[in-house]
């Protein structure tokens, strides 16, 4: 042996000697899957012995080492290992016997209908009974229905305008209108003629004011609408609130006459105010309605017009109103009826656009929720020979005759007999079924109306509204003289229910421009100060999260005759917690 060598087989001694085998290893037996699909090799025809030597290829090599002095290749024939050797023998019958079985059972199942999971096909089921279900009342109602609430300042002219429509629609015939013209000019009012078509009790028509919140109805080929007359005064702002929850659409209508504007638009004055609640209250679009431009101060001048324009769009801007998206501006006349079927032609020739009741009909659609839990907060009631009435707005979901619900907070189950719409409650009118946006009268079984009260919420037996007595909002602070501190005490309005109550925590102060809330409670909150309170009321009261129900969740804050904030409703705190006190009571009595 060469010193060469012997070199080599001292250096793989060295590097090996560190190594040892465990005589004592489990024998590794690898596992196949049962479900799995089988492997079948495919082999080309012309090279039919190719396939032969692969058993053998996969068998691993054996080695030797060598620890003492002898070279590797001086030592007996290696004995290869046993554990490597039982898979390969082993692998090659198990692919050759499962084909056969497994590919016959794989056929039938692609070949059989594969059946779908039992709640998939009810979830489906349902999806199509609503479906269904939804195109029958559409059909039924084919024509939307839209909540218009005139708004202004007292003298502006809302109710003569109202007049002017249903004549001009001809819901108040010629012959009422002449009864109407002649009994004013009797009784030295000769030109409210027009609207003593919705002020129909005589302190109104005595005193020129509208007290409470009229209602009329019209249509155009397009939709059916219901005006909303609200009351000027700021005594009567309450009642405008009523009308302004169940509004989609809002007419702020403003006097061009010299003066007129001025003070109503000035501090004290109306149109700030109601404004602000129509925004408050969820009116989204705002037509401006421009009226008196047949005044002999005005004429029609564009210079007028303008000016009003300016000094109201930078307001409504700041209200939250987009001047671009939510405000339409438009001059008419009332009195005259110019500008509101019809467009003003030649007498107005500097505006082009369309009349009051052309844009009304221009309006996007408003997107319902005809399928949700039904939602009625209810606006009046009284009773009919014996039976409960009660009138509302259709906030959410639909209502058909003969429908098991449930009065909220105090839990009082009842029975629909009646649906009727916005003509006199007689048998031609009464529906069977009514949806979203519809405003209806309802007769009940099984409740008496004095156990109902303005506010309450007619609503689904298996979804009803939540009822609360504390919430935590978010608010503005629009109007207060001093600061506000936790204790203060004011009236809430929310939807068509009034509440006395009390904010007990000061949470955040919110960054109006950023949205960021502060991490300490503030001490107090001042004028146009942005905050999130916990509010405690009275009473139990129906309402909802404003990001569920917006209807249900906006709410103003009044105190000394004045609006002081507004809100929005971020968390109900215990909901329902009102609602079993008050079922209890109900059932007691």
């Amino acid at each position: 042996m060469s010193d060469n060598d012997s070199k080599q087989i001292d250096d793989v001694t060295n590097k090996t000697s560190g190594l040892s085998l465990n005589t004592k290893a489990k024998e590794f037996k690898p596992t196949f899957n049962a479900k799995a699909p089988s492997f079948v090799p495919r082999v080309p025809a012309a090279k039919p012995a190719a396939a032969a030597p692969a058993a053998p290829a996969a068998a691993p090599k054996s080695m030797s080492i060598s620890l003492g002095g002898a070279p590797a290749a001086a030592k007996p024939a290696p004995v290869p290992a046993p554990a490597p050797a039982a898979p390969v023998a082993a692998a090659t019958p198990v692919a050759a016997a499962a084909p056969a079985p497994r590919e016959e059972a794989k056929a039938k199942q692609d070949s059989a209908p594969v059946p779908k999971p039992a709640a998939v096909a009810a979830l489906e089921r349902v999806n199509e009974e609503v479906d269904a279900e939804e195109d029958l009342l559409l059909d039924e109602n084919f024509k939307e229905h839209l909540n218009v609430i005139f708004i202004g300042h007292v003298d502006a002219g809302k109710s003569t305008l109202g007049g002017q429509i249903l004549y001009l629609t001809g819901m108040v015939d010629k012959r009422t209108l002449e009864k109407y013209e002649r009994e004013a000019k009797e009784a030295g009012r000769e030109s409210w003629y027009l609207s003593w078509a919705l002020d129909t009790n005589q302190e109104e028509r005595a005193k020129g004011k509208t007290v409470e919140c009229g209602r009329a109805y019209f249509e155009t080929t397009r939709r059916r609408y219901t005006i909303l007359d609200a009351p000027g005064h700021k005594n009567y702002v309450p009642h405008m609130l009523s009308g302004a929850a169940q509004a989609d659409i809002g007419v702020l209508i403003i006097s061009a006459r010299k003066g007129e504007f001025e003070t109503g638009f000035e501090r004290g004055g109306q149109t700030q105010e109601h404004a602000i609640l129509a925004k408050t209250a969820g009116v989204r679009h705002l037509v401006v309605a421009i009226n008196k431009m047949d005044d002999k101060t005005v004429e029609w001048g564009k210079e007028r017009y303008d000016e009003i324009i300016s000094k109201l769009s930078a307001f409504l801007k700041s209200v939250g109103y987009n001047p671009k998206t939510d405000i339409t501006y438009i001059p008419i006349s009332g009195y005259t009826g110019a500008g509101v079927m019809d467009r003003v032609g030649s007498a107005c020739p500097w505006f082009t656009g369309p009349s009051l009741l052309e844009t009304l009909d221009g309006m996007q659609t408003i997107e319902r929720k005809i399928n949700g839990p039904l939602r009625i907060p209810i606006s009046e009631k009284h009773s009919e020979q014996g039976t409960a009435v009660i009138s509302g707005k259709i906030e959410s979901g639909n209502i058909k005759l003969n429908q098991k619900v449930i009065i909220m907070p105090d839990r009082l189950t009842c029975e629909v007999v009646g649906i009727f719409g916005e003509d006199e409650n007689n048998a031609e009118n009464e529906k069977q079924s009514a949806v979203c946006g519809d405003n209806v009268r309802i007769r009940l079984r099984g409740v008496d109306d004095e156990a109902i009260s303005q506010g309450y919420v007619l609503t689904d037996i298996k979804n009803p509204c939540h009822t609360t007595r504390a919430f935590d909002a978010q608010l503005m602070i629009l109007d207060v003289k001093n600061i506000i501190t936790a204790g203060y005490n004011s009236v809430l309005h929310v939807h068509t229910a009034v509440a006395e109550v009390t904010m007990t925590k000061l949470l955040h102060k919110v960054d109006i421009k950023t949205g960021r809330k502060s991490r300490m409670p503030p001490p107090f909150v001042k004028h146009k100060d942005a905050c999130i309170v916990r509010i405690v009321t009275s009473k139990a009261i129906c309402v909802e999260r404003f990001a569920e129900y917006p209807q249900l969740g906006r709410f103003t804050l009044r105190d000394e005759g004045k609006t002081i904030a507004i809100g929005k409703i971020l968390r109900l705190a215990n909901p329902n917690a009102g609602a079993a006190a008050a079922g209890a009571a109900a059932t007691a009595n």
